[in-house]
């Protein structure tokens, strides 16, 4: 089986990526690159006329809960609660250097 890619065509992408590769990482990486096309190919060479394309190989359905409106907390309950309040809101550390 011929190889579908030279070592030239390796080298160069090797210097367009910036790359110093040594003789024998050239040879290994032919040598797998050579593989990863060869796979893409047989994969290309697949009839998949019939195959539908899917994102997810199972059916997938939405499990959303119904939007209803609910009680919410009592807001006085709640700050009450809070470590420290400032203007009806919690209160949190500076960050950074934020000016007052």
């Amino acid at each position: 089986m011929p190889q579908p890619i030279s070592k030239a065509q390796v080298a160069h992408v090797a210097r367009l990526a910036r790359l110093t590769l040594s003789e024998e990482e050239l040879e290994l990486y032919t040598t797998q690159l050579a593989s990863v096309l060869g796979h893409a190919a047989d994969i290309e060479a697949l009839d998949i006329a019939d195959v539908a394309p899917t994102a997810h190989p199972f059916p997938l359905a939405n499990v959303l809960r119904e939007d209803a409106v609910r009680p919410c907390l009592n807001r006085d309950e709640v700050l009450g609660q809070a470590p420290e309040v400032e203007g009806g809101r919690f209160r949190i550390p500076r960050i950074l250097s934020e000016a007052q």
